[in-house]
């Protein structure tokens, strides 16, 4: 055995004849790896050389006897000369081998070879040709050459008989199943439960259901000690409820710590949209005002929020602040947004704080000075300054910064509010590789920087929904001084190993330690349906023709690009702009093709007396601009998107050569010369100035004496003396002599042929410059011809691309389209970001550009204005957009008029499932009447479908009802959990299931799965598909330098995918929207079946992490009390080790109950029932329970020890491996027997290497879980794991257990048995907790 590559190794030198006796067991430490003997009996040592404690492994246990431990013997360590040695070195080195010994740990079913590495004896099965080495984890490789020769070599007259072959090992296929559905640790879940305050009883319930994550629910906070100054005050108004005080003491609790850096900690505010966020932080206001800290920032996305911050202010009391020590009692408000600065000031004085009325006053932003804003010509004291966060980084022309403005007025002691409202908008200062942090993410750390004592305060429903999104949240004290990661990058490399469930930790620890709530409303009420749109006959044939057209554009664009000479510029700046107008031209497609649909459910809603919400992601604002700038106000009809979209990019982009310049008449030989010969020095024919270095003297003296000189010398030569002709050599005077401009050469009149009589009064070229410029001008011109030809040729050919453009049968805008189908903008509120829009004509001919605002409303109160109309029921029907609805509120609440039930439809999904939980946000919020009913309308291209799968699932898990057969729709594509990134496209497996796509339609790899719409007894229809797809790749750019073979190849396409594409899950899912339907769906369907395969073999293999699992079983008890194992100084929140016994098995009475069950139901089908395998092992075979799943089609499996598996089996594999038994009583009598020996042993039965550490199948099970505090001791826990010998227990896993009899729900690390004492030992300290 070698490591790979193999290479011979050199020869092992004899072994000493002194050895250990008979029953010694030799062990290398773990620590020092010095080679120790361990005498007979002895289970717990501690190595003589570095004193660690340490055990016997759990295969050498069999050998320890109850006898009083011997001292501990320390054999030197192996000297660094000694190599490995192969099978065949071994036999000719021992021609006298010892009599035959019971050797330990050797397994006679198997090879013995020694270790490359560490030279330990191996049990090796017969075939394995690679493997790792269980004690020094290198990679080992079989030189299966050396081994065939030793094993058929003739064995000498001297050597012994030899012994027969021991017989092959049994497997037991049973026991590999279960072993590897026991790696993956039980099922993905995400389950919600309600909530309410814990430790907290002030203030009236939630108006709504509100719950919280099954996994924070098993975390506790700290002890409320902060004593609210407003709380009579909320308790008499009722103006917040039970969670919002909550949110509201430990804010301030938390905000009177520090962190290790000497800056005041911060807060996080996680809760979802609609749980009242805003009115949380107008408390905070509050509370933090009666405390006389009477400035705050509040830093927010959009300036329409701040009617909803002046509400929420108002409606905790916060209109109006007793100061006896100022000239009148008033609350300043200061608004700074983009455009405007308002100023709210009482307009009365009263010192009984009754509550004020507020004048507000309107300035410019531009003409609010960067001054400072508490100087005599602004005047702002103390307040609120609310902004966005492009104000924050906005600045004036000299250079001054809001962010400037803001810090001095805050001052050096500033310790008020700092509130980053909907802070995922900072969220790129870190972001991926390749790119750069954004301003607003630099702004935010910065401004903290600026202020260390500012209470700062972090909302958003999103803004930790990926670890690489926190690193703005400076002031929770996670990273950092005093913690266990000394920066942001070291926290997030710990928490990219510690998989999905890494995050959900990190959340319990920050709720523990009293820094993070994070609720969210529930779904309870709310319906959904998943709307199938599928593409028209027209639509479909309109998008194949788009998607052709855009492969033949490419195809010009690169012959036209071509003709270009090699320095222009912008060729990677042209195709940059096409793919991204490649990808608006059929997102915008995939929007039209769903109009139908929305218009059709939307009547239907409002005739069943409801109103309707359309959320959609753009609004093609800037191509109706565009088209109404070049074709004016008044319009034949909408404008089609698309259509100006490909009129705007080719017009831009398309590459046209230079036109020259002809030359005119001025352009002669004399007009030419003229023009060079009054040419100034140093300036060109055109000109150009050339610019020189000048020259500067070492010193004003040295410059005087070198200018006297020179001058001196001028005045002594003439160039009137001593000219030369070029034609005679004669001298003569130079007024007498003809100066060409262009050879600058001289001539005698008389010299020149013919001769010149009379000297010209103007520039003068002799005869053979005159001939040569001539030439040139000819050349010249027919040069010029050349590329006028060119030119025009190019541009006849974009003139032509534009009239075809121009003839495509495309959609309108359908935004402008749902508008005019529903009523138009009379009978619908349009809630989006674009200044105008299109109107019908009366008369139904034609249509006219408008703005949105009027004169009595400005364009920043439209969209407010909007939603009044259809709060107070106006309006029926709103259009919503994410750039117009952040923050925005059109529930049924109880305090408008019209109180119908929203029918919410989702004509356009984000790509991001958190951001369309963010749009459903808008519809489903606190105080409401009823809960929407969602259709997530969806088309049959590309990913659209199961995207809408997922995130219907979520809104499921939330406590969405589904009714009907609507549920159905729900396992289209099987999702392997509700947690949204079951299917997570752009991860790590994703991008690893394209390169294995890309290589295997390049041919360089064999495909796993068989191409949708193929059959591998078909090979053909395999090799077309291929075919295809590298065309279709083609088309798209991502298979470049594309050629046709010749020779035996002929006709086949070939080409390359750069590195970067391979693994570019995002640009792959764009560039498929632009194929026509056929071939896009196939591909995309390759891909997620691609996809299943690498994460099934990942589950199988045991590396992959399904995030949070649930730990099921009939019984769940606490084995041992507690221990407390760490303890942190500032909250106080501890870390604790909990071990737990599990009972998994399924009694025979249970069982029998389940089958009967499904059978009254209704929902059993005719193979339903007990099964036995059709193999033994051990003499003795296995029973199961099987049954049809209703969702999948698949068979569920219910094991005696383990319960139901995970993996379903097809009806073919259930048939192939087990007899279905019809005597109840053989069933009985199996699944009882099984049941009873599960208990005792697992499912290798008596003689298993492992003894009684080996769990596979066993019914009871010991289970150790670290929870509460985590991230303190991350470190220790990977060091531990990392040292584990099964892959499975190497990585982080978290696991969710709740005890069956008191119900105590603990989420935490799973710690395997072998790594409980190393993580104790490695810990300060453990200690019992109290009762």
């Amino acid at each position: 055995m070698t490591q790979p590559p193999p290479q011979p190794p050199p020869p092992l030198p004899a072994p000493p004849h002194s050895g250990p006796s008979r029953g010694d067991v030799q062990v290398r430490c773990a620590g020092c790896r010095v080679i120790l003997r361990v005498k007979t009996g002895v289970v717990e040592f501690s190595c003589p050389t570095c004193q660690l404690p340490q055990m016997l492994p759990p295969e050498l246990l069999s050998r320890a006897r109850t006898q009083p431990p011997p001292p501990i013997q320390s054999l030197p360590p192996p000297p660094q000369q000694l190599k490995p040695m192969n099978l065949q070195q071994q036999q000719q080195q021992q021609p006298q081998p010892r009599p035959p010994v019971p050797a330990h740990g050797i397994d006679p079913t198997k090879m013995q070879l020694p270790c490359a590495n560490c030279q330990a004896i191996l049990n090796v099965p017969h075939g394995l040709a690679r493997f790792s080495c269980p004690q020094c984890h290198v990679e080992l490789a079989v030189d299966v050459s050396k081994l065939n020769r030793s094993l058929t070599a003739p064995q000498s007259q001297s050597a012994p008989p030899s012994v027969p072959p021991p017989p092959p090992e049994e497997v037991n296929e049973e026991a590999i199943e279960v072993e590897r559905e026991e790696d993956e640790g039980g099922t993905a879940g995400e389950t919600f439960m309600d909530y309410r305050p814990p430790k907290l009883s002030i203030g009236p319930p939630h108006p709504d259901p509100i719950v919280e994550t099954s996994s924070l629910s098993a975390v506790q906070p700290p002890e409320p000690t902060y004593d609210l100054r407003i709380k009579e005050e909320l308790e008499e108004s009722k103006a917040l409820s039970c969670l919002q005080i909550e949110t509201l003491v430990y804010a301030c609790q938390r905000h009177l710590q520090h962190l290790a850096d000497g800056t005041r900690a911060g807060f996080f505010v996680g809760d979802g949209a609609g749980v009242g966020k805003g009115r949380t932080i107008a408390g905070l206001i509050w509370e933090n005002w009666k405390h006389g800290r009477r400035k705050a920032l509040w830093i927010s996305v959009g300036s329409d929020l701040k009617y909803d911050a002046r509400r929420d202010l108002d409606d905790v009391g916060a209109t109006c602040v007793g100061a006896p020590s100022m000239m009148s009692s008033y609350l300043e408000l200061l608004w700074i947004t983009d455009y405007c600065a308002f100023l709210m000031i009482s307009d009365k004085l009263n010192l009984d704080c009754i509550p004020i009325g507020f004048v507000i006053l309107m300035n410019p932003l531009n003409k609010l000075p960067y001054s400072k804003l508490d100087s005599k010509n602004v005047g702002v004291k103390d307040g609120v300054v609310f902004l966005t966060y492009n104000s924050l980084i906005a600045s004036s022309e000299k250079g001054r910064s809001r962010l400037q403005q803001l810090v001095q007025w805050c001052g050096p002691d500033f310790d008020g509010l700092l509130i980053f409202d909907e802070c995922h908008k900072a969220k790129n200062l870190v972001p991926e590789a390749g790119s750069q942090p954004t301003r607003i993410g630099q702004a935010v750390v910065d401004i903290q920087d600026k202020i260390p004592q500012a209470r700062v305060l972090y909302c958003s429903a999103t803004g930790a929904s990926e670890p690489r999104n926190m690193g703005y949240m400076v002031r929770l004290g996670l990273w950092g001084a005093g913690t266990s990661f000394s920066d942001f990058s070291k926290f997030l490399g710990a928490l990219d190993k510690g998989g999905v469930g890494a995050l959900e930790l990190v959340a319990m620890d920050m709720k523990a330690r009293g820094m993070y709530v994070c609720r969210t409303l529930s779904y309870k009420g709310a319906e959904f349906e998943i709307v199938e749109a599928p593409l028209e006959a027209g639509m479909e044939a309109m998008y194949n023709k788009s998607a052709e057209f855009w492969a033949e554009l490419r195809i010009e664009m690169l012959s036209a690009n071509a003709f270009l000479p090699n320095e222009k510029p912008n060729s990677s700046q042209l195709w940059r702009l096409y793919w991204s107008s490649h990808q608006r031209f059929f997102r915008h497609l995939c929007m039209s093709a769903k109009v139908p649909v929305t218009v059709r459910l939307a009547k239907k809603a409002l005739l069943a007396n409801k109103c309707v919400v359309i959320g959609l992601q753009s609004t093609g604002e800037a191509r109706t601009e565009e088209a109404v700038t070049k074709y004016g106000v008044e319009l034949d009809d909408f404008v089609s998107g698309p259509r100006e979209l490909l009129l705007k990019f080719v017009e831009e982009n398309y590459p046209l050569p230079e036109q020259p310049e002809p030359l005119s008449e001025d352009d002669s030989v004399k007009e030419l010369h003229r023009k060079r010969h009054s040419a100034s020095p140093g300036v060109s024919v055109r000109g150009r100035v050339r610019k020189m270095a000048k020259w500067k003297p070492d010193s004003d003296d040295e410059s005087y004496l070198e200018s006297e000189a020179e001058s001196a010398d001028d005045s002594n030569d003439s160039d009137d003396e001593f000219q030369i002709c070029q034609i005679c050599s004669g001298e003569d005077e130079r007024k007498k002599l003809l100066h060409c401009s262009e050879c600058d050469k001289l001539f005698h009149p008389d010299c020149v042929v013919p001769p010149v009589t009379d000297l010209p009064s103007e520039a003068w070229i002799c005869y053979s410059c005159k001939e040569k410029t001539e030439e040139y001008i000819q050349a010249r011109r027919v040069y010029i011809a050349e590329l006028q030809k060119r030119y025009e040729a190019a541009l006849e050919r974009k003139l032509k691309i534009l009239e075809i453009i121009r003839s495509l049968n495309l959609p309108n805008n359908p935004l402008d389209d749902i508008v005019d189908q529903l009523g138009g903008p009379d009978k619908v509120a349009e809630i989006t970001g674009r200044r105008g829009m299109l109107v019908r004509a009366s008369n139904g001919k034609g249509v006219t550009y408008q703005a949105r605002n009027t004169k009595d409303i400005t364009m920043e109160m439209v969209n407010m204005h909007e939603k009044q109309l259809f709060m107070e029921g106006k309006k029926f029907v709103a259009i919503i957009s994410e750039a117009g609805s952040a923050g925005v509120s059109l529930q049924a609440d109880r305090r408008a008029a019209n109180q119908r039930r929203r029918v919410h439809l989702t004509l356009e999904l984000p790509w991001s499932a958190d951001r369309a939980i963010q749009q459903f946000g808008r519809t489903h919020r606190s105080n409401q009447t009823s809960a929407p009913e969602y259709s997530l309308l969806f088309t049959n291209l590309g990913g659209e479908r199961r995207f809408a799968s997922i995130v219907a699932k979520r809104l499921e898990t939330l406590g969405a009802l589904t009714q009907g057969d609507r549920r159905k729709v729900m396992h289209l594509s099987k999702p392997a959990g509700p947690s949204l990134s079951a299917y997570n496209y752009d991860s790590n497996f994703g991008k690893k299931s394209l390169m294995v796509m890309y290589r295997g339609i390049m041919e360089q790899e064999k495909l796993p799965v068989v191409p949708p719409g193929c059959s591998t007894d078909e090979p053909e229809t395999i090799k077309e598909f291929l075919t295809k797809a590298r065309a279709a790749l083609i088309a798209v750019g991502i298979v470049r330098d594309s050629v046709l073979a010749n020779g035996k190849d002929t006709g086949k396409l070939s080409g390359r995918i750069i590195d970067s594409d391979m693994h570019d899950v995002g640009r792959f899912l764009n560039r498929l929207l632009g194929l026509p339907p056929d071939i896009q769906n196939r591909l995309f369907e390759l891909f997620t079946s691609i996809l299943d395969v690498l994460v099934h073999n990942a589950r199988i293999e045991g590396t992959f992490d399904s995030g949070i699992v649930d730990m099921k079983a009939n019984s769940v008890e606490l084995l041992t009390t507690p221990k407390t194992v760490h303890v942190d100084q500032m909250s106080g929140a501890s870390t604790m080790l909990f071990t737990f016994t599990l009972d998994r098995g399924i009694t025979w009475e249970s069982a029998s109950s389940m089958l009967e069950g499904k059978r009254r139901d209704g929902l059993g089908s005719a193979s339903d029932g007990f099964y036995e395998s059709k193999r033994e092992w051990l003499g003795r075979r296995h029973f199961i329970l099987a049954f049809e799943s209703t969702a999948s089609g698949l068979f569920k499996t219910v094991r005696p020890a383990v319960g139901e598996s995970i993996r379903e089996m097809s009806l073919s594999e259930l048939k192939t491996k087990y007899r279905k038994l019809s005597s109840l009583e053989k069933a009985r009598n199996g699944w009882e027997d099984e049941y009873e020996i599960s208990s005792k042993q697992c499912m290798h039965g008596p003689k298993c290497k492992l003894g009684e550490y080996c769990t596979v199948g066993r019914r009871i099970q010991e289970v150790n879980v670290v929870g509460g505090l985590i991230l303190p001791i991350w470190g220790t826990i990977e060091k531990a794991l990392s040292k584990q010998a099964r892959q499975s227990h190497k990585r982080i896993r978290v696991i969710r257990i709740e005890t069956t009899t008191d119900n105590q729900r603990i989420v935490g690390l799973s710690i395997p048995n072998a790594a409980v004492e190393t993580v104790l030992q490695d810990l300060a300290w453990v200690q019992e907790i109290d009762d």
